[in-house]
């Protein structure tokens, strides 16, 4: 039985390498998705935002963590304690935020 279940997925194996879209998601891109955050910290020499948030689309817990940014213009506007609404881009595990609305 094992060798049988061994046989298949090798023959399997070399169809979904040959697909370049395998394992892509047909979810909503995160940065279509706005979360609510609050700016702890504004790093503009490194081009980071450390941002209070809730939960992400790409299903990370609320939690504090930093962020890089698509606009560095963004950093000159924005000041620990500000409330932002942002849209974020997971590029192999490298999050950016993408876009920033303020209330």
């Amino acid at each position: 039985m094992k060798a049988l279940l061994a046989a298949a997925l090798l023959a399997a194996a070399p169809a979904f390498a040959a697909d370049p879209h395998a394992g892509h998601s047909h979810a909503a891109p995160a940065a279509a998705t706005l979360v609510d955050g609050t700016v702890k910290k504004v790093d503009k020499a490194a081009g980071r935002l450390t941002l209070s948030h809730g939960p992400l689309p790409n299903g990370m817990p609320a939690m504090t963590m930093a962020f890089g940014v698509k606009n560095p213009a963004w950093l000159d506007r924005l000041k620990a304690g500000d409330k932002i609404r942002f849209g974020m881009d997971d590029a192999g595990g490298v999050l950016t935020v993408t876009r920033i609305e303020q209330p």
